[in-house]
């Protein structure tokens, strides 16, 4: 499967290496990019027959998106999530990131409050800020090694003006996967303060071994008529820079609102972009997924190991996603000088802490989907960074 060859994605327009400098401070030439959410792993072959197939063809016309890729969606939820979706449901965007703001465009208005639960993926705010909306931030509660939704706390901090819920399952940057029930209390708080709720799905394919993801759909079908699910194979096939993602919504008339304005933006996905997740929605793309996350999980306890010697720094365990979370609170360290020896000592390139939201102050995430031989190294370049704690 090659997920630990080491290959060179400098040079090749790679935002997780090529701008690691500019964004960081640290050279690609002797530092380690362990920052966006994107993997160092060729796809599965797969897909990749499926790019060399459309390459020796040699025609990139007009497409559209075919009922066989709208039944691969399909096939994939039922098979790997134990999830029912009608192929109608399924609308495309240019990934998941185009999908929130399409949300935010259709279903709030400038000057609404959209709640998210902090610490979380950095891009809501960002979004709800671009877009003029304004952010709710409700911060989860920390028990120990996992976070935990306060709705109480969440419903206090509501002024009555909000439209909207951005959820993060499984949850971005903490890796925790949301039980069941907490998921029907995150769509009964949504339907209390009538609001529609976005569950951003995309990492629901990297769980581990001993975890469930229950989809936000399966947990409360109840609440329907406010439900809107993102998914993507872009985290879990490495093709993120396809950009095309997937809006499902059960609710007709939230579709049609939705589907009429991709008409008036006259969007249509990529021809190549569908092919591709075609292919890798197939059981050779689900085999490929099983043994990426075999891989993962040896990498995260590698990584767990050497960074929980660190005295004072704790990696919380990771239920799902490749992004590890890692808390240098123990330390007694101000942010800026943990940043700083990430930066000029262990020469890593990472997301920060404080830039998802209330909660983050005392952390930085890592990236693991990397080759093992990168995880060992980064281990050794942060007990090294941090050795006069030892």
């Amino acid at each position: 499967m090659h997920f630990n060859t080491l290959n060179d994605r400098r040079g090749t327009f790679s935002t997780k290496w090529d701008k690691m400098e500019r964004g960081f401070g640290v050279s690609p030439e002797d530092g380690l990019a362990m920052w966006t959410a994107d993997s160092d792993f060729p796809t599965a072959p797969c897909v990749i027959d499926v790019v060399r197939e459309a390459a020796e063809h040699g025609v990139f016309g007009y497409s559209w998106v075919y009922p066989e890729y709208l039944q691969s969606v399909q096939w994939w939820m039922k098979t790997r999530h134990n999830w029912e979706i009608e192929t109608d449901w399924v609308l495309t965007t240019q990934g998941l990131g185009n999908g929130i703001a399409l949300a935010l465009d259709v279903w709030s208005q400038p000057g609404d409050g959209v709640v998210i639960f902090s610490p979380v993926y950095h891009e809501f705010a960002h979004k709800i800020n671009k877009t003029g909306r304004r952010v709710v931030e409700c911060p989860l509660a920390r028990e120990g090694d996992t976070y935990s939704l306060d709705l109480d706390d969440a419903q206090s901090r509501l002024t009555g003006d909000e439209s909207m819920l951005i959820f993060c399952s499984p949850q971005n940057p903490s890796g925790r996967i949301w039980t069941a029930q907490e998921l029907r209390d995150v769509a009964d708080f949504a339907a209390r303060n009538d609001l529609i709720l976005i569950s951003d799905e995309i990492h629901h394919d990297l769980v581990y071994p001993g975890e469930t993801f229950v989809p936000m759909d399966v947990a409360a079908p109840a609440h329907r008529n406010r439900m809107v699910y993102l998914t993507a194979a872009s985290k879990t096939f490495n093709i993120a820079g396809q950009r095309t993602g997937n809006m499902i919504i059960p609710d007709a008339d939230l579709r049609a609102a939705m589907k009429h304005r991709l008409a008036t933006l006259d969007y249509s996905p990529s021809a190549l972009g569908v092919q591709m997740i075609m292919a890798a929605y197939s059981p050779e793309g689900a085999d490929w997924v099983d043994a990426q996350v075999a891989h993962l999980d040896e990498n995260r306890r590698v990584f767990d190991d050497a960074i929980n010697a660190i005295p004072g720094v704790r990696s919380l365990p990771l239920q799902s996603t490749y992004l590890a979370w890692v808390d240098f609170a123990g330390t007694g360290m101000a942010p800026d000088e943990v940043a700083t020896r990430i930066r000029d000592e262990a020469k890593i390139a990472v997301s920060p802490g404080p830039g998802f939201g209330t909660g983050g102050e005392t952390f930085q995430r890592f990236n693991l989907a990397t080759q093992r031989a990168r995880v060992e190294e980064a281990g050794r370049r942060m007990q090294h960074a941090f050795r006069d704690l030892q």
